[in-house]
């Protein structure tokens, strides 16, 4: 889908009574989005596939956060949570893994089994269960964190995110998982029509539990704020795109 090259600058700040579900919410850029959605006056459900660790986290961030269990790759949890939830104006599907490998022949296939049952198939089956009740909403928005990593455009050649020589052929299932995404993301976009704004983030490199590992990556606050700006979108503004957490549309 066409559109600008940048996300406009004067976004559609929620009104009264705004929820929101953010999966993945109890740690890092999930965490982070649920903080600065509070801190817009949004109701926060935060899904979380420990139920404990979504209420030590909702009790961290005071008033609005709101915690619903919700194991992505259950088709029983993804269920049960849409039910309890109800009404939602905005869905961030944030949960993801990186079950590690390397390429094509240092990458098993659980590994790359694990990367597409949390990262492609969960977003598929959240998006579809609380479709009918986004559609409900006066401002529907759905954003997607996906990665520059998985843009086909910059995997193949030069790109200003990451060191394409040392990356080159690396991180299969992660990367391959992030792509479908980027596609599932446009798909869902011209099947929903113009009234949902559908658009995948990708995030940077963040200090987050996915690099715990390594001394790497910027603030996840900073991700967070390119996620609101996609949920914020004014209904003129684009849909079925990647961006990055500045603002500027990443290529396919």
């Amino acid at each position: 889908m066409h559109g600008p090259d940048h996300l406009p600058e004067a976004l559609q700040l929620p009104g009264p009574g705004t929820i929101a579900v953010v999966t993945g919410a109890n740690s890092g850029i999930g965490l982070e989005i649920a903080r600065q959605l509070l801190e817009h006056g949004v109701t926060v459900w935060m899904g979380a596939r420990d139920a404990e660790r979504g209420r030590r986290a909702a009790a961290e961030l005071g008033a609005g956060a709101r915690v619903v269990q919700l194991d992505v790759t259950d088709p029983a949890s993804v269920a049960a949570a849409a039910a309890h939830v109800g009404a939602v104006d905005v869905l961030v599907n944030n949960a993801g893994v990186d079950p590690g490998g390397e390429d094509v022949t240092g990458t098993s296939l659980d590994q790359l089994r694990t990367a597409y049952e949390t990262n492609v198939f969960g977003l598929a089956a959240v998006t579809q269960a609380f479709l009918p009740a986004l559609r409900e909403s006066a401002h529907p928005r759905i954003v997607n964190v996906s990665s520059g990593t998985g843009s086909l455009a910059w995997t193949g050649g030069p790109n200003p995110q990451f060191d394409w020589e040392r990356t080159r052929g690396g991180g299969l299932a992660y990367r391959s998982s992030k792509t479908a995404v980027n596609a599932v993301t446009v798909l869902t976009a011209q099947a929903v029509g113009d009234g949902v704004k559908v658009n995948a983030l990708a995030p940077g490199l963040r200090r987050t539990n996915l690099v715990a590992d390594m001394d790497v990556g910027g603030a996840p606050a900073e991700a967070a704020a390119g996620a609101l700006r996609l949920a914020f979108l004014p209904d003129d503004g684009p849909t079925g795109a990647l961006w990055s957490w500045d603002g500027s549309r990443v290529p396919w």
